[in-house]
């Protein structure tokens, strides 16, 4: 039954609207618009960590690309009855504009691009990782209300007064229920979840100067609690997975475990402070250590105990010494700060 403070679904001619000969769908729109935002938020972070400002660009041209088709591919094969069965046009598997981008998948495929783009800048990868997290949970929070015009991710039946008004024509509205029947807005409550997680996590950053991939880890464990509920909640019966299991449910619980073993292996690893974002003979605006020809690559493994107590060491040792640091404009004390 309607609500006097139930959610209406955006009228469907929102969706989309005629640019010249293009057809600009809404969803697009919002994801465009979290990319950009996150974009400005890592750079400014990276930034204010004594990276070179614009140097996220570089990165997010690989990563940008290759998270979109993972996130398509993933969707695609999650649930495979959706767009293979006799007389299936196949173009559909591309047709992203229709909604189905997995999230999951846009990690394993921006963590590729992310890779490849830090290996060329020179920039960590745990650097960056811990640059780009809460800055994901807002593009993430911006997309979902591009999921909201689509009239897509909502739960389970509701009596809960701001339940979702979900038209009885919508693929997805369950057989036999009536007209007027409210759902769970789960693109909502991500959303609230997404930007609680945002608060939390520069909150944690800031008392406790997280670097080193770590903040990344509390990401993926904030991210895969909160997704793996909603995703028990779903109204989604396409979704293949193991044993019943929604596919998104077993990839939150991976989440949530890979989180863990990474804090706990990088807390290991690396309990000091992080003296620059930029890999052993890498720096700021092109500049290169005088030891770049030793064959020191500046991933994690290179740098031991001593360089992560921020002292540097001499020519060889794989991290910049304090003079280079203020040399080329890198602050050395930049991770005792929150850098949002």
């Amino acid at each position: 039954m309607i609500s006097p403070l139930s959610i209406p679904s955006p009228d469907p001619a929102f969706q989309q609207f005629p640019v010249g000969p293009l057809t600009i769908h809404i969803y697009a729109l919002f994801i465009l618009a979290g990319i950009i935002v996150a974009m400005l938020l890592v750079n400014r972070r990276l930034t204010r960590r004594g990276g070179e400002p614009g140097v996220v660009i570089d990165i997010v041209l690989w990563a940008v690309p290759l998270g979109i088709i993972g996130a398509r591919f993933y969707h695609v094969f999650t649930h495979v009855g959706d767009y293979f069965y006799p007389g299936a046009n196949l173009w559909n598997v591309f047709a992203i504009w229709d909604g189905g981008n997995a999230l999951y998948g846009s990690l394993i495929g921006g963590a590729l691009g992310a890779f490849i783009g830090c290996r060329i800048t020179g920039i960590r990868l745990w650097s960056f990782a811990d640059a780009l997290a809460p800055a994901m949970l807002v593009a993430q929070a911006i997309g979902r209300v591009g999921n909201y015009f689509n009239h897509e991710l909502f739960g389970l039946p509701t009596t809960l007064p701001w339940g979702l008004e979900i038209e009885s024509t919508n693929a997805k509205f369950p057989v036999g229920l009536p007209d007027g029947t409210l759902f769970h807005p789960l693109f909502l409550y991500e959303i609230i979840w997404n930007l609680v997680g945002v608060a939390l996590l520069l909150l944690v950053e800031r008392r406790f100067a997280l670097r080193w991939g770590k903040l990344f880890a509390l990401y993926l464990v904030w991210y895969g609690l909160g997704r793996s509920w909603l995703e028990a909640i779903r109204i989604d019966p396409s979704s293949d997975g193991f044993l019943g299991i929604p596919a998104n449910i077993w990839a939150s619980f991976a989440a949530i475990a890979l989180g863990i073993v990474l804090f706990v292996v990088q807390s290991r690893r690396h309990p000091g402070v992080e003296v620059s974002v930029y890999r052993a003979g890498r720096g700021p605006k092109g500049k290169a250590r005088s030891d770049e020809a030793d064959g020191t690559d500046g991933t994690d493994s290179a740098a031991g105990p001593d360089s992560d107590s921020g002292s540097g060491e001499g020519p060889g040792g794989g991290v910049w010494t304090d003079d280079e640091l203020a040399a080329s404009g890198t602050p050395a004390g930049g991770a005792s700060r929150s850098g949002s």
